[in-house]
């Protein structure tokens, strides 16, 4: 298992992690790579990385879906963060083949922060066939 560090810089971010994932897969392996976030006010995702406005997007409808100051019972002041992290998941799997991730050609892979900014852990794991 490979752990990496990032620190964020804002409360809600979006991250491009995809070469710090792809930097630790040897150049000949084949399998499949789980990256895993473990944090519960932090998610992991694969979505649209070559128009920045997409996650700026994706930041919008999350805040509207679950606002910074609403009415919740978690008195912690990141009850935010714990739903948004559970609506877009800790963990993704990619498909490697000779050392590269089999991934769409616009695909990247975001670290999401909803209550940053902090020092985080990404894990990856790598599986061979």
């Amino acid at each position: 298992m490979n752990r990496i560090e990032i620190k964020t810089t804002s409360r809600n971010q979006m991250v491009d992690i995809t070469s710090k994932i792809a930097e630790n897969i040897p150049g000949k392996f084949d399998g499949i790579v789980i990256v895993y976030v473990p944090h519960t006010t932090a998610a992991i995702t694969i979505n649209e990385g070559a128009d920045p406005s997409v996650r700026i997007d994706m930041l919008y409808l999350l805040s509207k879906l679950a606002p910074q100051n609403d009415s919740y019972s978690h008195m912690e002041g990141n009850a935010d963060a714990h739903i948004k992290a559970a609506l877009i998941g800790n963990s993704v799997t990619i498909i490697v083949e000779k050392g590269n991730m089999i991934m769409g050609t616009w695909q990247k892979i975001f670290f999401c922060e909803f209550d940053g900014p902090r020092t985080r852990k990404i894990l990856m794991e790598l599986i061979a066939r």
